[in-house]
């Protein structure tokens, strides 16, 4: 089974003038259909910059990215924003959503872009909320919600566009400790019905929610390992 993120080498820096920092420094590693994993490291380890090149938000100064048979470390910002809508499923800590806009009209946006008509793209935008068990919300804005309701229309929007991948930046940062447990519930979820989960944190006991915990240290993988904890199944 071909990996649906394959790392070769990745390297990024970023120049200070002419001073090199080098945030990157040779990672590869390879994410598989349906694994549900989280990158953890200290503040400096990388692994913000790891996730944004996953995300491709941004391109790698060397190496090579494949993401779902398709190679994106060359691809232009044109490209990239296409891959980035049809194939990554954005969560953040932040929830992002506009406050103009309804729950299912949030969750309807990214389909705009692919040109979805206006009835299927709120028939879909419903069946996420429904999902995420927000069905009833759906006509509410955003400052008529809590932060975990802000935070399932976020996922329910990140889903809509049935992408390859579901990266999340700190999804819980925001969140109460019962509201952020409710939150990884519904990622556990979305990972059984077949998507895969990229999670990115720093709290311990988030991490533990997924399948595998790779660790990030100095630009480079420390420790790639199974979990085995309780709260994973």
């Amino acid at each position: 089974m071909p990996a649906i993120i394959h790392l070769e080498e990745i390297r990024k820096s970023y120049f200070l003038g002419k001073q090199e920092l080098k945030v990157l420094k040779g990672i590869s590693l390879e994410i598989f259909k349906n694994e549900y994993v989280a990158l953890m490291g200290p503040s400096g380890s990388g692994k913000s910059t790891l996730m944004n090149i996953l995300g491709c938000l941004d391109s790698p100064t060397s190496g090579r990215y494949v993401l779902n048979n398709q190679d994106v470390s060359k691809m232009d910002d044109n490209d990239l924003a296409d891959i980035r809508n049809k194939e990554i499923g954005f969560v953040f800590q932040q929830f992002n959503l506009l406050p103009r806009m309804t729950a299912a009209e949030n969750v309807a946006l990214p389909m705009i872009y692919g040109g979805v008509s206006k009835k299927e793209r709120m028939e879909r935008a419903m069946e996420m909320l429904e999902r995420v068990g927000l069905a009833d919300r759906s006509h509410h804005k955003p400052n008529e919600l809590s932060g975990g309701q802000n935070q399932r229309v976020a996922i329910a929007r990140a889903l809509v566009n049935n992408p390859s991948i579901i990266l999340a930046d700190e999804p819980t940062g925001n969140l109460d400790s019962k509201t952020s447990v409710e939150i990884m519930h519904i990622f556990d979820k979305i990972q059984a019905e077949g998507n895969t989960v990229v999670l990115v944190t720093h709290e311990e006991d988030i991490a533990q929610f997924a399948h595998r915990i790779i660790r990030l240290r100095d630009g480079i993988i420390e420790t790639d390992q199974k979990t085995t904890s309780i709260a994973s199944h």
